[in-house]
């Protein structure tokens, strides 16, 4: 299956580099100078000192990068998304499998990146569009230690083709039809993992950590299952796995974020500082949009909201969610 992955960050380098250990790949770099030190053997931007394999070929031009590919696989963030599958819509046939890794919602739509997929390519089998997500923290996956992941799309006879082009001894791959859902816990998972960030960054210990989890868990089912997911999915490798993963690793770009915004940074400083982009800084606005469209109570992305877009500060985030009416756990 010849693949095409567009976006050389290191997570869209690190699904190229393991699929070109079975098939053909060619993974799409915005810049001319970062094609060309990838063809040379190494992503130096993103995943420095990992030596890539031989079957991954990079390249700066779209059309060259999609032409007669079996798969793409989108790894743009949320923000680029809609732009540059625009930019490649006259190069994909209607039932070429199209695979999101990305982790976030689009601000002024507020959808997801299948819908996105399927506004801007209205006659493509929808049936066709969906998401690889999990507890998949890139430089690991790279070093080869042992991970697992789910591919959710609802024709499950590409899901399984797709499972096996990624299948090999350190990296598990799980089908599953549940795109709604596999693809709102990875974009809800990220806003939490900013409250876990703070948590860590005030000197919070690992009950605060189990507690925030916990309630995180519950609040990302709450509004994955009105917003059409299955409640299920919440408690697998793209809800609770990807939370856990997000929540408690120092790779992690979002819990990253949420420390420096507790150690005094300002916003601005942090996205300044950092090479890539933590999606859950622009997606705790969708998700609080979406959760007041449907009506849903979200009270640690709404702490988190603050501390983003209001400047408060992560103690009085905490202590808001500390006094909050007691009531029944659920």
């Amino acid at each position: 299956m010849k693949m095409a992955v567009i976006g050389a960050g290191s997570w869209g380098t690190t699904v190229a580099a393991l699929a070109a250990r079975r098939q053909p790949v060619t993974l799409w770099a915005r810049r001319d100078e970062l094609a060309v030190a990838i063809n040379a053997g190494e992503n130096p931007d993103y995943l420095a000192g990992f030596r890539l394999p031989y079957g991954l070929r990079a390249s700066a031009d779209l059309e060259q990068t999609v032409s007669g590919v079996e798969a793409i696989i989108m790894a743009v963030p949320s923000h680029g998304y809609r732009a540059v599958l625009s930019e490649m819509a006259g190069f994909v046939g209607d039932d070429l499998p199209i695979l999101s890794l990305t982790k976030g919602i689009e601000q002024d739509s507020l959808k997801r990146m299948s819908e996105v997929t399927a506004e801007v390519l209205p006659s493509h089998d929808p049936a066709t569009i969906g998401v690889l997500t999990g507890p998949n923290l890139a430089k690991e996956i790279m070093e080869g230690q042992p991970a697992a992941t789910v591919i959710a799309m609802t024709d499950l006879g590409v899901a399984g083709s797709l499972q096996q082009a990624f299948m090999d001894p350190t990296f598990r791959v799980y089908t599953n039809q549940d795109v709604i859902g596999c693809e709102t816990a990875g974009a809800l998972k990220n806003v939490m993992a900013i409250a876990a960030g703070m948590a860590r960054g005030l000197g919070l210990g690992d009950n605060t950590l189990a507690a925030l989890v916990t309630r995180a868990i519950a609040e990302l089912t709450r509004l994955g299952v009105a917003l059409g997911g299955e409640p299920n999915t919440f408690a697998g490798l793209a809800g609770v796995g990807d939370l856990i993963a997000t929540c408690t690793s120092s790779q992690s770009r979002n819990h990253r974020v949420g420390v420096e915004l507790a150690k005094g940074h300002s916003l601005d400083e942090i996205i300044e500082d950092m090479r890539m982009v933590a999606e859950g800084v622009k997606t705790t606005r969708a998700v609080l949009d979406l959760a007041e469209k449907v009506g849903v109570e979200t009270p640690i992305a709404a702490q988190v909201g603050r501390v983003l877009y209001d400047g408060a500060h992560p103690r009085e985030a905490v202590l808001a969610l500390m006094t909050r009416q007691p009531k029944r756990e659920a």
